[in-house]
């Protein structure tokens, strides 16, 4: 194509893998003349956003009223991801997960990163197989990760190193290549971010390093749904502030390998349609039920809502979700997903940049944009 002469040249491909992206991102940095070259599709979107930072000369987008499916629109272009402030040495971070339409973490992500004035950008990745992931993308440019549904558990063995809470917990979803010797290092905020929002909803009180010597969750029944990486993370937190865990799981297995690992009562999900909680229990959901499209789910019988005092949803799209208005009709306190996600975003910014997140910066964009 060099050969013919031509002022531009332009290459558009069908991915089906993310891992494809690593030619494109190759052909646009070595080719001799201007060139465009992208993926279609949610699995090469991220072809598209970083054309910019490996040499492309054009960056397509989709139109208001008219979007196309794996091709981001100008405005989240111009608004979300400014591509045209990337250059050569801007840091890729991303959220690794399938599916990852629904991640509100670029609107969070970028404008904080911008606003800090560090030079990186927060992207979707759509992952089939992480191991072929992590060993294309191994240089120094991909220097981060979230982790989203499903490999939060996978994902420790990929790690060079976990953090001794993640550890504990048996889910990462946080990974950082520290620089020098590029290996990968494995956090869990979710843990910290997802009990100190409903110990705080529960009273008002400052926190030290995260810790309350005297929880409200102390002694309480503490209902859990779902045992994977949230789950966990959720169920770990909870039994360090001395609670009491019930875990519910589709399967009865991986409740009972939590349970025990947090001293707790395993059973099966088809169980909670008939379980009665304690008065005064607290219930967290850490399933995708009740996510944007399938809305109208709730995990728990709608009549037990009332006997617990607060109401937990991991699920943070819709913000509002009907577990949540069900649970403030029936009188109990409730804590939105967007929450721990404002929290353990907070905390990924940290380990990100090697800075401290500007947490009012990153609230008052959550309450503007979730």
């Amino acid at each position: 194509m060099q050969a013919t002469g031509a002022d531009i040249i332009k290459v558009v491909s069908n991915a089906d893998d993310i891992t494809e992206m690593e030619r494109i991102f190759y052909l646009l940095s070595h080719c001799e003349v201007p060139a465009v070259a992208y993926s279609v599709g949610e699995r090469g979107l991220i072809s598209q956003l970083l054309c910019p930072k490996f040499g492309g000369a054009l960056v397509y987008g989709s139109m208001e009223g008219n979007s196309i499916p794996g091709l981001p629109t100008l405005e989240s272009l111009k608004e979300a991801y400014k591509v045209y402030c990337m250059d050569s040495d801007t840091k890729v971070f991303g959220l690794v997960s399938k599916p990852v339409s629904h991640s509100k973490g670029p609107l969070l992500h970028n404008p904080t990163l911008r606003h800090a004035s560090f030079n990186g950008i927060y992207v979707p990745m759509f992952v089939d197989d992480l191991k072929k992931f992590f060993d294309v993308f191994a240089s120094p440019d991909f220097a981060g990760y979230s982790v989203g549904f499903p490999y939060k558990e996978a994902v420790v063995q990929f790690c060079d190193e976990v953090h001794p809470l993640a550890k504990s917990i048996g889910a990462v979803n946080t990974i950082i290549r520290r620089p020098g010797d590029g290996k990968l290092i494995g956090y869990n905020t979710d843990c910290e971010g997802s009990i100190t929002a409903i110990e705080d909803a529960l009273r008002d009180q400052k926190y030290v390093n995260g810790r309350s010597l005297n929880s409200p969750l102390a002694g309480k029944q503490f209902v859990v749904v779902g045992a994977g990486g949230a789950g966990r993370a959720i169920a770990v937190g909870a039994r360090s502030r001395g609670a009491r865990l019930i875990i519910f799981d589709i399967d009865l297995e991986r409740a009972k390998c939590l349970a025990r690992a947090v001293s707790g009562e395993a059973r099966h999900f088809e169980s909670l349609a008939h379980f009665q909680p304690e008065n005064g229990a607290i219930l967290a959901n850490a399933t995708p039920i009740g996510m944007h499209p399938s809305t109208d789910r709730i995990p728990a019988a709608e009549e037990t809502l009332g006997n617990y005092q607060l109401v937990f949803d991991a699920v943070y799209t819709p913000r509002k979700t009907r577990l949540l208005k069900d649970a403030a009709a029936a009188g109990a306190i409730t804590v939105s997903g967007v929450e721990m996600f404002l929290r353990q975003a907070i905390g990924q910014f940290n380990l990100f940049t090697g800075r401290e997140a500007p947490k009012d910066f990153m609230r008052k964009i959550v309450l503007a944009k979730f």
